[in-house]
């Protein structure tokens, strides 16, 4: 099974600290952020593929074309425009279903492997202050409908953590602008919604590295996720 990992942003919030490397490799306990998330995947996903842009070059020399047994696809994404246009860059080379995660937050490897059984999925975290947050939006029967941006009040307390079982079919739909040039991934998955049964996995552990003090803040809880 093949898992895509999300990796082009430079991650301005860092400052200075991703002046030449980008923010997914940045270090945890001596190894890139990446490289822990790798031995945070199931052993059903063999093959990995980077998107890349900022400083891609660095992940390449760093993971080759294997590393842990897996084989590691590179696909460039030149223009940022959200997370919805760079997954369609990775289209040619996916197959059927595939899991879809983020380049720097941390994930537990139960929560992983709990997605791979579903078709269509997404993984939620509970949370008390919604508004800093993409809120999960469920119906009667607990499938997603929809990703409300930051919500002041919402009976939702499900945080988009931005892990996705996706398939193939997720190209049939045409991807949704959610502005500044981009295109969200969770918004056209949601567009799925009135066809298909988008399950909704509760996460046991997640960690969002956005800033220096999450990067902190990282090092003392990476143990949770081991």
């Amino acid at each position: 099974m093949q898992a895509v990992i999300l990796a082009a942003g430079r991650g301005k919030r860092m400052k200075n600290l991703t002046d030449e490397v980008p923010k997914p490799m940045l270090k945890l306990k001596g190894k890139p952020i990446l490289e822990h998330k790798i031995n945070m995947l199931p052993k059903e996903i063999d093959e990995i593929i980077f998107v890349i842009g900022y400083c891609g070059d660095y992940i390449i020399r760093h993971f080759k074309r294997y590393f842990g047994g897996r084989k590691i696809v590179y696909v460039y994404q030149d223009k940022i425009n959200g997370t919805g246009g760079a997954l369609h860059l990775a289209r040619s080379v996916l197959r059927d279903k595939f899991l879809v995660i983020m380049g720097d937050d941390l994930y537990h490897k139960k929560d992983l492997k709990r997605m791979l059984k579903h078709n269509l999925a997404i993984l939620g975290h509970e949370v008390e202050d919604t508004s800093k947050f993409g809120i999960i939006k469920t119906n009667r029967k607990g499938y997603m409908v929809d990703v409300i941006e930051k919500p002041k009040k919402s009976k939702d307390k499900l945080a988009n953590t931005a892990v996705y079982m996706l398939n193939k079919k997720f190209f049939d739909y045409d991807l949704v602008p959610i502005g500044g040039g981009e295109f969200g991934l969770p918004q056209t998955l949601a567009k799925m919604s009135s066809k298909y049964n988008i399950a909704v996995e509760k996460a046991t552990e997640w960690h969002s590295i956005g800033s220096p003090d999450d990067l902190k803040l990282a090092e003392k809880v990476l143990y949770k996720f081991l």
